[in-house]
């Protein structure tokens, strides 16, 4: 038998939940939140955002962006990972969102992510310290040093690995160019070379990867645990060759000897954890996306015969041009690849390599009726704007021409590649040169087909 008292502690109980529930899903606000949905308690509405696409929707808009566009509108709230978080596919207030950071907005990221890429590292600076952390990677990615010396040696490491990819027979691009983007970066940040180190740093960053973009469950046998201790490890080894290089006094004329001298200088801004923690994410953007987007790259042209007979025609004019085939790519050469950009720009655009960019409001802001509270973040969601119709006809469709007659080195409210506002990023042209090399060997010196083709899967990233 149920005593008063039982009774009064489940009804209490009920109450508190009931509560607890409502005050969730219903938060303070002083205007009018955004239409949407916080799910549950704490977990939100996590697990829906990571439902991948199917594979005959893989450039589509992530599910759970477009099952919301579609019920709340371009602007909505929900709830991830425990934080509050306002979605806008509005390319208006998504411009307004990365031009007022500084001011009303500044860049922020949920917990799990940034345990995963370090509470030091220069993706989470702003104001000042970003300044001077932009120019810093600067140093080693500015389209001076790319024109200087990046280029050069670019254009060997790429055609000599191209042709060790040809003795192969069958080449996994996706993986292939991951490892040679990583190796050549490395050496030119740390002097590390893969092939005579036994501590397999690749390795561990390929242990990171696995669980970037994952559920935050930090339990053994998941994703993110093992993302975690791949970060860890890798940490490690950046540490050790840190330390090293402080005993020896060597100087190898690397990003980290120049890394050294900025933290010797008087009123240093740098710290020994945040030069390890910089180059940790800089080895990591230099060759993830990079490779990715020449995989696909090669699909889509190979995909579309039209495109690669246009393309092949535009490389071998060059070659006729330059005279001397032994000799490599020029700047010059690089910019006046126009159609070689538009092939860049529309597989940026058809597959949304990143599926959102996060800052948090400083203040209340108000927006086309709508109230952005202070301390929700914000997801600006890029993919959106690059697959509406009213933007891009038939934008489903993989059609470089018509980037015919547009700036195809820029930006714009309907084009978001790599972030916008001051955090625009600064190893655009490194990224797009390295498939530009690996486009032009490809056409010009090798015949290929596609043996076996791999899904893409978004998780929402590809």
């Amino acid at each position: 038998m149920w005593n008063v008292a039982d009774i009064c502690f489940i009804a209490l109980f009920a109450i508190v939940v009931s509560h607890w529930f409502y005050t969730w899903r219903n938060p303070k606000c002083n205007g009018k939140l955004p239409p949407g949905s916080m799910g549950f308690p704490i977990i939100g509405e996590t697990i829906q955002f990571f439902i991948p696409n199917s594979p005959n929707a893989s450039y589509d808009i992530q599910p759970f962006i477009k099952k919301r566009m579609a019920r709340y509108g371009s602007l909505f709230r929900t709830s991830l990972v425990g934080r509050k978080v306002i979605v806008s596919t509005d390319p208006e207030i998504n411009n307004q969102i990365l031009q007022e950071e500084g001011k009303s907005f500044i860049l922020c990221y949920t917990e799990s992510f940034v345990d995963i890429t370090g509470h030091d590292a220069f993706l989470g600076q702003y104001g000042i310290i970003h300044k001077y952390i932009r120019n810093l990677v600067l140093h080693i990615v500015s389209p001076e040093k790319l024109k200087e010396n990046l280029l050069s040696e670019l254009d060997i490491a790429i055609s000599t690995r191209m042709r060790s990819w040809a003795t192969q027979g069958i080449v996994d691009m996706k993986q292939a160019s991951s490892y040679l983007l990583f190796e050549f970066f490395v050496k030119k940040a740390i002097s590390y070379d893969e092939s005579k180190d036994s501590k397999e740093l690749k390795e561990k960053y390929n242990a990171f990867l696995d669980g970037l973009i994952s559920f935050p469950l930090n339990i053994p046998g998941t994703a993110y645990h093992a993302c975690l201790k791949g970060r860890k490890d890798a940490l490690k080894v950046i540490k050790d060759i840190l330390e090293d290089r402080k005993a020896s006094k060597t100087n190898n004329g690397d990003f980290l000897d120049y890394l050294l001298g900025e933290l010797k200088k008087e009123n240093a801004l740098l710290n020994e954890q945040m030069i390890i923690e910089m180059i940790f994410i800089l080895l990591f953007v230099s060759y993830e996306s990079t490779s990715t987007l020449i995989a696909l790259t090669v699909k889509f042209v190979f995909d579309h015969p039209e495109v690669l007979a246009r393309l092949t025609k535009e490389h071998e004019k060059i070659l006729k041009d330059r005279g001397n085939e032994d000799y490599g790519i020029t700047w010059q050469e690089f910019k006046s690849m126009n159609f070689t950009h538009m092939v860049i720009n529309e597989t940026i655009r058809l597959s949304n390599l990143v599926p959102g960019v996060f800052r948090k409001a400083v203040k209340d802001v108000e927006i086309k009726g709508y109230t952005i509270p202070k301390n929700w973040l914000v997801m600006v969601v890029p993919s959106v704007l690059h697959l509406n119709p009213d933007n891009y006809s038939d934008p489903y469709t993989f059609n470089p021409w018509r980037w015919k007659g547009k700036k195809l080195h820029t930006g714009s409210k309907t084009f978001m590649p790599f972030g916008g506002g001051i955090r625009l990023c600064v190893g655009a042209d490194y990224a797009k040169l390295q498939v530009t090399i690996i486009l032009h060997y490809l056409v010009t010196n090798y015949r290929w087909t596609i043996v076996k083709g791999g899904e893409i899967i978004r998780k929402p990233a590809v």
